[in-house]
């Protein structure tokens, strides 16, 4: 085995900052949504269903786009059925597939908590930061998310 590349005094600064900001920055998005019953998984389930072409996706599709397993996104949406967020709808063209639908609460459920959650992005995140500190995050993050979506 190789020598590690131990990390620079600046490279673990970095790294320690961005874990202690993305688990802070979570946290407080899910003590924000919890007000509305809605974990921050809840709300990515959502968004992404209320994005979708007829507020619906598959589940598989829905399981990559939220980096879940598909057996934990099955326990997600039983959760969320039972709330009446969400239902399940047959796929016709495949009988194995099955949709994830948002249901009309669902939909004024997202309009309801939507202005809430954009407010705590910004209290918590985007109004911290210069539109260059934002550029420069975004540019910063790009190679890394295209890197990571590559391996998956």
């Amino acid at each position: 085995m190789s020598t590690p590349r131990w990390l620079t005094t600046n490279e673990q600064r970095a790294w320690r900052a961005h874990l202690a900001v993305h688990k802070l920055l979570m946290h407080r998005l899910g003590i924000d949504l919890q007000e509305f019953g809605l974990s921050v998984n809840d709300y990515e389930i959502l968004v992404n269903l209320s994005e979708s072409a007829g507020k619906r996706m598959r589940m598989s599709d829905l399981a990559d786009a939220t980096i879940q397993s598909r057996s934990r996104l099955s326990h997600q949406i039983s959760r969320m059925e039972a709330a009446g967020l969400v239902t399940r709808e047959d796929c016709p063209d495949d009988r194995r597939g099955t949709f994830a639908v948002l249901t009309e609460q669902g939909w004024a459920t997202m309009q309801r908590v939507a202005p809430h959650h954009v407010a705590s992005v910004r209290d918590h995140f985007v109004d911290l930061l210069t539109d260059d500190q934002l550029e420069a995050l975004e540019q910063a993050y790009t190679p890394i998310l295209e890197h990571l979506k590559s391996l998956r």
